[in-house]
């Protein structure tokens, strides 16, 4: 299966990706892309496992947060209040067995949302492409 930025599915500003792989595979390759290409992952939520923790049951779910101040820095000067939306974030979730998906809000809605110069789009962009890529077969 070949995912793509395109074959991505886009609602309401966030977009969509099909994982073919695992949800623990497809955690592994997203923080594996975004370690090779030198983004910091700030944290990584376990959402399932902080429901567990208060007595609730919920699928696989992990929220990974992620950036480059040199890509986002630009953004949040600005509109300081584009930081609502930065570091950005990547949502991993196995809603039914074997079905996984993975959503973020993609950087056209960011720059739109934030009245943002289109130059900056450039800062954020490539990061739809390195999420599609991760999830590539």
């Amino acid at each position: 299966m070949n995912t793509s930025r395109s074959d991505a599915k886009l609602s309401a500003g966030i977009l969509n990706f099909k994982s073919p792989h695992t949800f623990d595979d497809t955690v592994q390759r997203l923080l594996a892309a975004l370690k090779d290409h030198n983004i910091k992952v700030f944290a990584t939520i376990d959402q399932r496992a902080e429901a567990q923790a208060v007595g609730l049951s919920m699928p696989s779910t992990v929220l990974i947060l992620f950036g480059n101040p040199k890509g986002g820095t630009p953004l949040m000067l600005a509109n300081p209040e584009a930081g609502i939306d930065l570091p950005l974030k990547v949502l991993v979730s196995e809603s039914q067995p074997g079905q996984v998906d993975v959503f973020m809000n993609s950087s056209e809605y960011i720059i739109q949302r934030h009245a943002l110069p289109n130059e900056l789009l450039a800062n954020i962009a490539p990061v739809e492409r390195l999420i599609a890529g991760a999830l590539s077969a």
